[in-house]
């Protein structure tokens, strides 16, 4: 059920990416307002409101706090669909942003809940398969809908089911038992919790770590839709099925097969944990940079649609792009008690958004 939900945290974060030309057209905005409303003001708010959620979390327990934002983030992708002008457009989307600001950080602490050290980077991976997964029904979905509907039907139908995600993780769910903090720890000021959790050194390094990784990938991800149609002259559904379910798919059996193989090293090398984020990103650059750089017009038919042939080379970027994230998450759950777990994702949630 986490790893649905997450499915759908990311479909909704991921869908305006796609819907990039058709808001444009519709509202008469730069590219630069574009990045407000796919990065700066989502990013501000995301960040800004993940630590005290996930801080709720560690004080309430986890199911609780996930199920409410689940449904509020839903709805408020839903309000996207009928905003009639882009200042609009961008307030709905900063409550997408405050919704889902509850929903990672607690998710993760309730994984390391359910599973023990020697397989939480497999069941991690199947959580953080929702990125992979929300890029191929976000993608896919969002720009057959956008073709055929219009743009602001892909926001409405995509966004319904996690209304009904939400209800059914908070009335059918059962949860770990939650360990209530001790008086000491609730009387623990932001401030002072965010130093004691930024003076762990291996914890900075982590957070440093995964900014610059996320900071490839969201641009990535952003713009390779806008790229493809403008650079390559595919059309809004082809790229949205190019990337949605061949960079989609890929990405998923990459997160599985990190996630298979961080737990199978570690028990050889402990130092394996974060190795495994290491070898997959430098694998990862060099199929990046020459999928970008690759000239244009090189293509080869598959079916009816014609596919740039440097997409190839974005499959292996697909594939190790994400080897960052599992390790970087399962290292957190070994550097924190459960009280301070979601706090301390929160906080690593805020440096990778941001």
């Amino acid at each position: 059920m986490l790893a649905l939900i997450y499915i759908f945290n990311y479909i909704d974060r991921l869908l305006v990416s796609i819907l990039i030309e058709p808001i444009k057209l519709e509202f008469g905005v730069s590219d630069t307002f574009i990045g407000l409303l796919s990065g700066v003001a989502f990013a501000l708010f995301y960040t800004v409101f993940g630590l005290p959620l996930g801080r709720l979390s560690d004080r309430i327990g986890r199911k609780p706090v996930i199920a409410l934002a689940c449904i509020a983030w839903s709805v408020m992708t839903m309000l996207c669909g009928v905003a009639t002008s882009f200042a609009m457009l961008v307030l709905f989307r900063v409550g997408v942003a405050i919704g889902e600001a509850g929903g990672s950080a607690p998710s993760v602490a309730m994984v390391a809940d359910l599973y023990p050290p020697s397989h939480r980077s497999r069941a991690l991976a199947v959580f953080l398969m929702g990125p992979a997964l929300g890029a191929v029904f976000g993608l896919g979905m969002g720009g057959w809908i956008a073709d055929m509907y219009g743009w602001r039907w892909a926001f409405i139908l995509i966004g319904a089911p996690g209304v009904l995600l939400g209800l059914l993780l908070a009335f059918t769910v059962r949860a770990p038992q939650h360990r209530m903090p001790s008086t000491q720890e609730i009387q623990e000021n932001f401030a002072r919790t965010f130093l004691s959790l930024a003076r762990t050194p291996s914890y900075a390094l982590i957070v440093a770590a995964g900014s610059m990784a996320a900071i490839a990938g969201y641009a990535v991800g952003t713009w390779t839709p806008s790229f493809l149609i403008r650079s390559h002259g595919l059309s809004l559904t082809e790229a949205g099925l190019l990337l949605g379910l061949g960079g989609g798919l890929m990405s998923v059996i990459g997160t599985l097969t990190c996630g298979w193989t961080t737990d199978r090293l570690v028990r050889r090398n402990r130092g394996w944990q974060l190795g495994t984020a290491l070898l997959g990103t430098a694998l990862s650059i060099p199929f990046g940079l020459s999928f970008f750089l690759w000239p244009a017009g090189a293509a080869f038919s598959l079916g009816s649609m014609s596919v740039p042939t440097p997409f190839l080379l974005y499959l292996g970027f697909a594939f190790f792009g994400t080897w960052w994230s599992v390790p970087c998450f399962g290292a957190m759950t070994h550097l924190f008690p459960a009280s301070k777990l979601a706090q301390g994702t929160a906080i690593f949630l805020m440096g990778v958004t941001l």
